[in-house]
């Protein structure tokens, strides 16, 4: 069963991804404290981490750099998320995916399986 940590502030989202993602089968994580994530996500390893860039106190383009700067660090998927346009911005970071805000589930349950894929 592949890992997703979801590193989210919306309590609506986390409640919906939560139960979609366990739907398809996937071990699901949630972070909604945006302090030591590189820590958090290094103890949790996951497969894919889908975060969202614009949270409560945190960037999470920000947060990327500090996950990719991470040394030692089984390093994951990640797709970020935004009701912007921050692709070039999150792939110039180190994002594997980026999904534009609203999305269809099917399109972001394909990408993540996508990315567990490959």
């Amino acid at each position: 069963m592949a890992k997703v940590m979801l590193i989210e502030d919306d309590p609506t989202m986390i409640s919906l991804l939560r139960t979609l993602l366990e739907i398809e089968g996937f071990e699901v994580h949630h972070m909604d404290v945006f302090q030591n994530v590189p820590q958090a996500v290094g103890a949790v390893a996951p497969d894919v981490v889908l975060m969202d860039v614009n949270l409560k106190g945190a960037n999470g383009l920000e947060i990327l750099a500090a996950l990719r700067a991470t040394p030692g660090m089984k390093q994951p998927k990640v797709i970020l998320s935004s009701g912007m346009d921050y692709r070039h911005e999150a792939m110039a970071k180190g994002a594997n995916e980026f999904v534009l805000k609203p999305y269809m589930p099917d399109e972001l349950i394909q990408k993540i399986k996508d990315q567990v894929a490959g």
